[in-house]
């Protein structure tokens, strides 16, 4: 058979979805439950699949479960599968639905200008707006979940149309009764010896940039708790266990009523950008960049 027509494959989808969760799981009791099915049935569907493919690609032991040797080799295969499929599917939609599009935007960016432009000039288009966790906006766009989102950087940019919009100054966060809360500014020696958080499983390009991890003169940031999620951190910056540096939130998005800021001197400001899906030529998307570029400027 030519190139051109490869010979069909007998592959299952959803049998390569239960694969990559009982991977990510290492535990097929763990993975049944994240896939809302039984053990025994899960375990029927990663057999089915191992047939389908003719080799084993999982080992059971006493600590639970993990790759073999082929497993390992199939894992990252399967899930380009899935992001394959995804895109695929999301694509061929947005041919159907030329005249919807969500926009994604990060807590404490506004972006009401620009989709109002973009609603006006586009009267029978579905403009949806998603308000994104502050780590979520490449995988909100590589999913499909957004078609445009206006974020800050830093973030693997990597399959992204990146446009920088605008600056903006980073700040120290702080409890209201801290010795630097209340001051015009403040620098990085002045905090040198105070403990920064980690916030788990987070971007370590991410984790590092809002840590200012290393200083200027190369020595680490010094060590803070681990927090699972914003407002973890929030809440032990509220208790006087660390201070943060962070994009100027106020109360009214989302800074924890018992913080302040204070303005950080002698530190780069961060960059707000739109963010879009490389090779995106919806109309709309084109649209709410022109709108975003001219109307997002960061003031009032």
């Amino acid at each position: 058979m030519s190139e051109r027509f490869p010979a069909p494959v007998d592959l299952d989808l959803r049998l390569v979805q239960c694969f990559t969760v009982v991977a990510e799981h290492q535990h097929f009791g763990r993975a049944a439950e994240a896939l809302h099915t039984t053990q025994p049935s899960l375990s029927r569907q990663i057999r089915r699949l191992e047939q389908q493919v003719g080799v084993r690609l999982l080992d059971r032991t006493t600590r639970g479960t993990r790759l073999s040797e082929a497993g390992e080799v199939f894992l990252p295969q399967a899930q380009g599968l899935l992001r394959a499929a995804v895109e695929a599917m999301a694509r061929t939609r947005a041919v159907a639905r030329p005249s919807s599009i969500t926009i994604g935007y990060s807590k404490g960016l506004v972006i009401t200008a620009a989709v109002r432009a973009l609603r006006d000039r586009n009267p029978d288009a579905e403009v949806h707006t998603r308000l994104l966790a502050w780590n979520d906006s490449r995988g909100a766009l590589l999913e499909h979940r957004v078609d445009a989102v206006v974020t800050r950087l830093p973030f693997p940019t990597d399959r992204l149309r990146v446009t920088v919009l605008y600056d903006e100054p980073r700040v120290l966060v702080v409890p209201r009764d801290h010795r630097l809360a209340g001051k015009e500014s403040v620098t990085l020696d002045d905090i040198a010896d105070e403990p920064i958080p980690h916030v788990r499983q987070s971007d370590p390009l991410l984790n590092a940039y809002w840590r200012l991890d290393p200083r200027p003169d190369g020595r680490p940031a010094p060590d803070g708790p681990l927090v699972e999620a914003l407002e973890d951190k929030h809440e032990l910056i509220a208790a006087g266990q660390a201070v943060a540096i962070g994009p100027p939130l106020d109360h009214a998005t989302g800074l924890h009523p018992s913080l302040t800021t204070v303005p950080l001197h002698g530190v780069e400001p961060s960059q707000v950008v739109l963010a879009t899906r490389t090779g995106d030529r919806s109309r709309l998307v084109t649209a709410f960049r022109k709108h975003a570029e001219a109307l997002l400027t960061g003031t009032p």
